[in-house]
């Protein structure tokens, strides 16, 4: 059975980071997330979204923020087990011991969780069910694929203004649907939508895909109207959020609130050697930022270094200092 120092399970931007930090304490690191890319939910949900609130960075694209978290947890040659989820969680001689879909089995000295909202499933669009056809998307990872494409966005919260304020410049039209009059999002994303003079249909549902094949339209039900409205699309963009839950880790016998890992000052779990950082993280007065999620996995390798090392000091001095 391999050996290594540390498992950080998810990579997205706290397990990122994460992993560089533990190459600045000198830990040997397998970085472990059942998503096939790094980047976590940034990289499977919004990759062209700007990020305001990076510290350094004015405002940052989503993509070019993991773009350069991977180039700095590439300083510590991180070993990366991407598209296979973590199973099991046992101890041998008081060390960590993980299984993994595939079947592998690793022992670490420590274990940090950074799996932010653990597994993440799209909410379905109903009226999807019954079309076969391609054109219907729950994930804006390209914009450019939408370039001249008619698009109804279906949802009121943040990833729908989001994405109807991104592809407004390039795509044909677009429109965006909602159920109620009332949105989820950020007020003042609503507002840029509405300046920008993207049509919003309230009160209303799509009802209907149209196409053979591909999305070539969509019936839209409004509350009121005795027919329904039929509008062009080429794709159908369903923003209509999405659920999580723990997966395998729900029953390793962490502490948890909800769909969160319960951790003390350290970022210590109630389980040996186990630490968690990042949005899945839980004390009082947590605040989920990734700007927060950095700090948590500083601490939580710094840490983890200790547990492995009881003669290791817990602050290795600042990075400026290392020759």
């Amino acid at each position: 059975m391999d050996s290594y120092d540390l498992a950080i399970i998810g990579a997205g931007p706290s397990g990122l980071f994460a992993a560089y930090y533990a190459g600045f304490r000198g830990l040997s690191t397998v970085v472990a997330d059942a998503l096939p890319e790094p980047g976590g939910q940034i990289t499977a949900m919004y990759p062209e979204k700007m990020i305001y609130d990076v510290a350094g960075f004015p405002a940052i694209k989503g993509r070019d923020l993991v773009d350069n978290l991977v180039r700095q947890a590439a300083m510590s040659n991180p070993h990366y087990l991407l598209g296979n989820r973590v199973e099991d969680l046992e101890y041998v001689d008081g060390q960590p011991i993980l299984s993994f879909a595939d079947g592998t089995r690793l022992r670490f000295g420590a274990v940090i969780i950074t799996g932010g909202l653990g597994s993440f499933t799209s909410r379905p669009l109903p009226a999807a069910d019954s079309f076969t056809g391609e054109g219907v998307v729950y994930f804006v990872p390209e914009l450019a694929a939408h370039t001249d494409k008619d698009v109804v966005i279906v949802g009121g919260g943040d990833s729908a203004f989001d994405w109807a304020q991104a592809l407004h410049p390039i795509a044909r039209s677009v429109m965006l649907v909602h159920r109620r009059e009332k949105f989820r999002a950020h007020a003042r994303s609503v507002t840029v939508v509405r300046d920008l003079g993207v049509p919003i249909v309230v009160n209303a549902q799509v009802a209907r895909i149209l196409g053979d094949g591909t999305v070539s339209g969509v019936e839209i039900a409004v509350k009121g109207e005795a027919d329904a409205r039929t509008y062009p699309a080429d794709t159908v963009v369903a923003a209509l959020g999405f659920t999580a839950d723990l997966g395998p880790l729900g029953r390793w016998g962490l502490e948890l609130d909800k769909r969160h890992i319960r951790t003390d000052s350290t970022t210590a779990t109630n389980l040996p050697r186990v630490f968690a950082a990042g949005d899945i993280a839980d004390y009082p007065g947590k605040v989920r930022l990734i700007a927060t999620g950095f700090g948590e996995a500083a601490t939580a390798v710094n840490n983890a270094a200790v547990a492995i090392n009881p003669d290791a000091h817990l602050f290795p001095g600042h990075s400026s200092d290392d020759g």
